[in-house]
Parts: C-alpha cells; structure tokens; sequence
C-alpha cells in the first residue's frame, strides 16, 4: 500500500472514488479543473491532498487515474501541454476511467507508450451510488501485468472488475452496457407513464416487477426517482448523450444502426432542451419528462 496515488477529475464520479482510495490508506495526490466543487471536499476530508496543478499531482505517483468528460478533456489533461505525459514519470501506469470510445482509447494509449507511459483504459457502471459505495462495476483493456498491478486499487473502487482485452476492449464493452441503459430507461419510463394511465401507483409496479423477469438496476434504483420526480443527478443527461455519440460513431464504419439507440438519443434530447437548455443537466431519469411534458393530461407537466 506504499504506491502513490493521483486522481484526476473530482466531479460525482471522481470525488467520491478518490475519497474512497484514501480512506483505504493509499497516499492519494488530487487535482480538479474547477475549483470549489463538492468532490474536492469530498477527497479532502476523507484524506487526499488537493493540489492546484497537474504536474504537482502526478510527478510523484505510480499510478495515475484519471474521471473526465470527453474525448477532448481526457486528451487535454493526458496530453495537452502541461498535462500527464510531460509531468509523469518514465513507467507511470495512468487508469482513466472516462468513456472515451475503444478507438480513442487505443489512440491515447499508444501515444503514452511512445512516451514511456502505460495505460488501461477503464471505463465504470453504477452511478454516483457505485463510486460512493465502492461497488461500481469497472472494464478494463490493457495488459495483464498492468491490470495486475492494478487490481488491488480497482477492488477499492469496485465490486466486480474485469480484465475485457487489450487496450479499448474495457471501452468497448462500456459501450454495449451504455446501450442497455439507454434503452432500460426507455422501457422504465413508458412502464411508469402506463401504470400512470391506468390508475395504479407506480411504487407498485416498482415493487412486483422488481422481483420478476423485468427486474432490473434501473427500475430498482431509477425507478422510486421517477415515482417522485427526483431529477437529481446520479448519471447526467448529457453525459449520456455524449455516450450514445461514441455508439453511433463506432458503427459509422460498418453502416449499421441501433433502432433502439437512436429513440433514445432523440428521447434525451427532448429533455435536454427543457428548461432553457438546462434539462441535460438533469439525471438520466429525466428522460420521463419527455412523455409527461408532452402529455397535457398530466399535472406533474406543469402545463
């Protein structure tokens, strides 16, 4: 437990993971974009030491994760000037567990090679509940060795890790799960809005079909949000649209399509235009407001 730890990225997701990794013991150097948000409290008080540049987190770690947004923000903070490569030192492991997509993956993983780096890429599932928790799910590309070395620190962070392939297998697969979610809220929501219009509670329907064949994390943890109206986020909108994105980029080469991810995409951008603009803000649950707000007949709209 003597290697040292920088994390990169304190938002829902981060803060809490990093704040775990230093309860656990390790010696953990943070740093955020923005300053004065929730998460760098969350890994202050738990232990981490927060600092105010990149090359002060990472030029005395072993290991570097990284939680960001985009493409683009994970090859600024990596990359970029002033960034990881050029701070790190010669055989740093970096773990960023952004989604990026597989071929963004294998692209920033092999400039870190050239640069003396090594990386996993290592995408996560559950939520603000997960990091909190330590019970995320995390898929990995890389190497074994390097997932090895690893594996001690992911078990802090997750309850089920798995090593999926070499580097961009981990992003490929957090692909396939996005889809899944994607469409389980599809499906969470039209099951709320029809045990809305035929008078049945919808904490019912939570409850009997929790136990069945259509029980799933979305309608055990989604769906007592939607039964309140809770919007706060877990998984924001935005972020999920930046996911399907990746979807459909990745099978632009082949011409194929996802029906199902597509009526999704279009479901979350409804939502995402709520509120001057501010609906992608919201959780992934939000996307209910898309059959109630265009329902004149439910009082929850407000119209």
């Amino acid at each position: 437990m003597n290697k040292q730890i920088a994390f990169l990225g304190l938002g829902v997701m981060g803060g809490p993971m990093a704040a775990n990794l230093a309860r656990s013991g390790y010696s953990v150097t943070a740093w955020n974009r923005t300053p004065h948000r929730p998460g760098l409290e969350v890994a202050a008080e738990a232990g981490a030491t927060v600092v105010s540049s990149i090359c002060s987190a990472v030029e005395s770690a072993d290991i570097v994760f990284s939680c960001l947004g985009d493409v683009p923000d994970v090859e600024e903070v990596i990359l970029g000037s002033g960034g990881v490569a050029e701070f790190a030192r010669p055989g740093t492991l970096v773990i960023d567990t952004s989604t990026i997509g597989p071929d963004a993956a294998r692209q920033l993983g092999t400039a870190l090679k050239q640069c003396g780096l090594r990386f996993l890429d290592a995408p996560l599932s559950g939520g603000d509940i997960g990091a909190k928790s330590g019970t995320l799910t995390i898929m990995v590309g890389g190497e074994v060795a390097d997932f090895e070395e690893s594996k001690p620190l992911l078990d802090v962070l997750g309850k089920t890790i798995r090593l999926c392939g070499p580097v961009g297998s981990g992003q490929a697969v957090k692909l396939c799960n996005q889809v899944l979610g994607a469409i389980h809220m599809v499906a969470l929501c039209e099951a709320m809005q029809l045990a809305q219009q035929q008078g049945i509670d919808p904490n019912l329907v939570i409850e009997v079909c929790s136990t069945g064949a259509a029980g799933s994390w979305a309608l055990s943890k989604l769906g007592p949000k939607i039964a309140q109206s809770d919007f706060q986020p877990g998984f924001m909108i935005k972020h999920m649209l930046k996911d399907l994105r990746l979807v459909q980029e990745t099978l632009k080469s082949s011409g194929d399509h996802l029906p199902g991810v597509e009526m999704a995409d279009l479901l979350f951008k409804t939502v995402r235009e709520f509120d001057e603009g501010t609906g992608a803000e919201l959780g992934t649950q939000a996307m209910i407001r898309a059959y109630r707000e265009s329902d004149p007949s439910d009082s929850r709209s407000g119209k």
